[in-house]
C-alpha cells in the first residue's frame, strides 16, 4: 500500500510535502497471522513518515548471573582446561570453544560443586554449554539451598 501526501497550507511561507507510506504487512495480519521470528518495527524516513515493516529478531544471550559468579566460574574453567592467562573467557564463552570434550565439562561439573557447596543433577550438568550457563545454575541452586 503506498499513497502519496503533499499538503499545502494557505499561507505562503509554509508548505509539507512527503513522499511515500508503505506497509509491509497490514495491521489485521499483523494480529491475525504468526510471525516466525519476524517483529513489527516502526523506522522514520528522511521524510519524517512513518514505515511499518517486519524486522528479524537477533539471538542475544545474556547471563543473569552476577558477574562475580560468573568470573569465579570463568576460573575455575580456565584451571580446569589449563588455558593461558592471555586466554579469554566470559559469559558466553563455549566450553567447546576452549576444547573441552564432555569428560572435561563433567570434570569442571564437579570442581564448581566443590567449590560453591552445590550438588547439580546429571541432566543439568549435561545441558550447561556456557561459562554464563554454569554461572546462573550455581546462583539458582544456591537460592534454592537458602
Amino acid at each position: 500500500l503506498s499513497s502519496f501526501l503533499s499538503l499545502q497550507s494557505q499561507s505562503p511561507m509554509a508548505s509539507i510535502t512527503g513522499s511515500s507510506v508503505s506497509f509491509a504487512a497490514s495491521p489485521k495480519s499483523l494480529l491475525t497471522s504468526k510471525n516466525y521470528g519476524l517483529k513489527p518495527s516502526v523506522s522514520f524516513v528522511r521524510t519524517g513518515i512513518p514505515s511499518f515493516q517486519s524486522a528479524p529478531l537477533r539471538l542475544r544471550i545474556s547471563c543473569a548471573a552476577k558477574p562475580e559468579t560468573v568470573e569465579k566460574v570463568g576460573d575455575i574453567v580456565r584451571k580446569q582446561l589449563a588455558l593461558t592467562e592471555g586466554q579469554q573467557v566470559c559469559g558466553e564463552t563455549k566450553f567447546s570453544e576452549l576444547g573441552a570434550d564432555s569428560l572435561d565439562t563433567v570434570e569442571i561439573v564437579m570442581k564448581l560443586e566443590e567449590e560453591f557447596g552445590v550438588n547439580v543433577e546429571e541432566e543439568k550438568a549435561q545441558s550447561i554449554t556456557t561459562i554464563g550457563e554454569a554461572a546462573e545454575l550455581i546462583e539458582n541452586l544456591k537460592a534454592k539451598a537458602e
